[in-house]
C-alpha cells in the first residue's frame, strides 16, 4: 500500500530513519540530492522546504519542494545544477505523489530538470496521468566532459588550439595550488577575488562557505587558487563525488586578466580530477557561456516543467495566455 506524507520540518526528516538514509550521501551521489543540501538552503537562503514522500514498504519516492498558497516549486536555488525526483525505479510511487499533490497545489513548477536520466519524461508522464496539464520547455544548458579513460595529457591535446597556446604561454607566469580540504586563508582569497571579478554579487555567501566547509570535511572539496607575483588572482571551487567533478564557482581579478589565471587554474584542476581523482565525468553546471565549450564536449538540455490543474479557476488566466501564445506562433508560421 502506498502512503504519501509531507515534511516542512527537516528535523522530522532526520528522525525518520528510512527517509534520512534515502537522502544520505550513501544513496544520493550528488550534493543537490541530499538532506544536507536542503538543510543549508533552509538555513542560509530562507527557503522553506516541503519534502513530499511516497513510500511502499522499503521503496521511496521523494520530491523536494517549496512554496505556499497552492503554488509549489523545486527546492533549489542558483547554486543547484539541476533538480530531479529522488525516486525508486518503479514509477508507481512518483505517480502517487503527482495524484496526492492535487490536494495541496493548483500549480507545480520545476526548473532545471534533466532528461539524460529520464527525469523530465518520468515527471511529465506521472503528472499527466494524474490529471495535470503539463508544459515542458527547454530552460537552460548543461556542459559536461566525459573522460572516457583519457589521461589529462591526452585530454588537453584535444582542446582548441587557442586554449592550448594560452596555457603554454601563461602557465609559467601563474602559480597554482589545489586544496582537498577547507582552508580559511584560501577561502578569504576566493571571496576577495570574487568581489573584484566580473561576476554579479554572490547570492548567499553564508551558504557557499557552509557548503565548502562540509565538502572539505568529507574530503570532496577541490579548492583552487592561482597567484601572480605572490598575489592571489583567481580561485575556483570544485567538488568530487560519485565519479563526477562538479565545477561550482570560478572567478579571477579583472586586473590580472592579461595573465589568463582562470584558464591556467582550470587546467590545474582538470589535471587533478582526471589524473588523481580519476573521475569519469566533469560537470560545468548550467549556462551556455562560450568559454565552457573550450573545456567541455557534450551539451545537455535542462527543462522547465509547468504542471497546472486545468479545472482550477486560479489557473485559467495562465491557460488563456498559453493558448494566445500558441495561436500567435501558429499565425507567424502561417
Amino acid at each position: 500500500m502506498v502512503n504519501v506524507d509531507y515534511h516542512r520540518d527537516l528535523k522530522q526528516v532526520q528522525s525518520d530513519g528510512q527517509l534520512a538514509l534515502w537522502l544520505s550521501e550513501s544513496n544520493q551521489r550528488a550534493p543537490f540530492d541530499r538532506l544536507e543540501w536542503f538543510s543549508m538552503l533552509a538555513e542560509h537562503c530562507g527557503i522553506a522546504p516541503l519534502i513530499a514522500v511516497a513510500r511502499d514498504g522499503n521503496e521511496l519516492a521523494v520530491l523536494p519542494l517549496t512554496g505556499k498558497s497552492g503554488e509549489l516549486t523545486a527546492l533549489s536555488n542558483w547554486y543547484s545544477f539541476r533538480f530531479r525526483p529522488l525516486a525508486a525505479k518503479s514509477d508507481t510511487l512518483l505517480a502517487a505523489l503527482a495524484r496526492d499533490l492535487r490536494k495541496r497545489a493548483h500549480r507545480v513548477t520545476l526548473h532545471g530538470v534533466p532528461d539524460e536520466d529520464g527525469s523530465a519524461a518520468r515527471l511529465e508522464q506521472a503528472f499527466g496521468k494524474a490529471g495535470w496539464m503539463v508544459s515542458r520547455t527547454r530552460c537552460d544548458t548543461n556542459h559536461v566532459l566525459l573522460i572516457a579513460g583519457r589521461g589529462y595529457d591526452e585530454y588537453i591535446a584535444s582542446r582548441p588550439g587557442p586554449l592550448r597556446t594560452t596555457l603554454k604561454r601563461k602557465s609559467g607566469k601563474v602559480a597554482t595550488a589545489v586544496f582537498d580540504r577547507f582552508d580559511a586563508d584560501a577561502w578569504t582569497d576566493y571571496e576577495d577575488i570574487y568581489a573584484e571579478s566580473w561576476k554579479t554579487a554572490e547570492g548567499s555567501p553564508g551558504f557557499l562557505r557552509a557548503f565548502a566547509m562540509a565538502e572539505g570535511q568529507a574530503g570532496r572539496l577541490r579548492l583552487g587558487v592561482a597567484h601572480v607575483g605572490g598575489e592571489a588572482v583567481a580561485a575556483q571551487m570544485w567538488t568530487v563525488e560519485g565519479g563526477t567533478a562538479w565545477i561550482h564557482k570560478l572567478a579571477h581579478r579583472e586586473s590580472a586578466k592579461p595573465f589568463s589565471p582562470g584558464s591556467v587554474l582550470s587546467a590545474a584542476l582538470f589535471r587533478h580530477v582526471i589524473d588523481i581523482d580519476k573521475v569519469d565525468l566533469v560537470d560545468f553546471g548550467t549556462g551556455d557561456d562560450p568559454y565552457k565549450r573550450d573545456w567541455m564536449e557534450i551539451v545537455r538540455p535542462r527543462y522547465r516543467l509547468d504542471m497546472i490543474r486545468p479545472l482550477d479557476p486560479r489557473n485559467w488566466p495562465n491557460i488563456a495566455k498559453g493558448a494566445a501564445r500558441r495561436l500567435a506562433a501558429a499565425a507567424k508560421r502561417g
